[in-house]
């Protein structure tokens, strides 16, 4: 009876271990899931040039040096670390590298302006008007019924020596005007002829600008002639009148002497 229980029992046994064995057979086998790693950002070179990188939770620094490629004893070197102790949220060196650079946007490619060559300043022209007058009344002023001195003379001459010319006075009440003289520091000088006397400057310097018209009056007065007593006039016979003066001097000092004489006489 008890042989037959323990036969019965290991039946059992068997068969609940076979069943357990086509059981594992039916349900699939699922593989371990790979390794994952902790992503690692790839740093790029700031504007300074550095490589950076930010430590991460979970980070070693023997992990930084794998992913990285940069050995342990390099990265204490660049980071002045003392042992491997690091925490999240720390930056460190990973090299030196070119800054980073933006790529630009794309835009129209400007027009080039033409550069034309700076022509050179041509200098300017300007004119002068020149008038010696009849000062009448010698008050420097000139009046409108006070015409021009011919005869005398108009010198013009400028700094550079470009323009040197003298001319005449002419008669009449016009300005004498020199026209197409170029721009720049004019001297202009009048001569006044015999009989007259200036009443003005008779000398100006002009600084003359391109596009101007200058006008200069120099005023000459007619010289007072002093009144001087003619020589009289011989007598007839040829005998000059200074003549006749001596003689009378001489008659006079003769009668005095007559009659010093005769009062002298009458005292003895």
């Amino acid at each position: 009876m008890q042989e037959k229980l323990r036969h019965s029992i290991l039946a059992l046994v068997a068969c609940a271990m076979l069943g357990t064995a086509f059981i594992a057979l039916a349900i699939p086998v699922r593989a371990a899931p790979p390794y994952q790693m902790t992503p690692f950002p790839t740093p790029t070179p700031g504007p300074d040039g550095r490589i950076l990188y930010v430590v991460q939770p979970g980070d070693t620094l023997l992990r930084i040096s794998l992913i990285s490629g940069v050995s342990i004893d390099e990265l204490r070197g660049l980071n002045n670390l003392l042992n491997d102790n690091i925490i999240a949220g720390q930056s460190l060196l990973l090299g030196l590298g070119g800054p980073s650079e933006a790529t630009p946007t794309a835009g129209p490619s400007p027009t080039p302006t033409p550069i034309l060559p700076t022509p050179s300043p041509q200098p300017g022209f300007g004119e002068l008007c020149v008038l010696l007058y009849n000062d009448r009344n010698g008050d420097a002023i000139r009046q409108e019924d006070e015409p021009s001195v011919p005869e005398g003379a108009i010198s013009v001459n400028n700094r550079s020596g470009s323009v040197s010319f003298t001319t005449p006075t002419e008669a009449g009440d016009a300005h004498q005007c020199f026209t197409e003289l170029a721009e720049g520091e004019y001297s202009i000088s009048v001569g006044v002829p015999d009989g007259y006397n200036p009443t003005t400057l008779t000398s100006f310097i002009v600084n003359l600008r391109a596009g101007d018209t200058t006008y200069l009056d120099f005023g000459a007065q007619v010289s007072s002639k002093s009144d001087v007593q003619a020589p009289a006039a011989e007598e007839p016979g040829g005998r000059s009148p200074l003549l006749g003066i001596l003689g009378g001097l001489v008659l006079l000092a003769g009668i005095g002497l007559a009659v010093f004489a005769g009062r002298l006489m009458r005292t003895r």
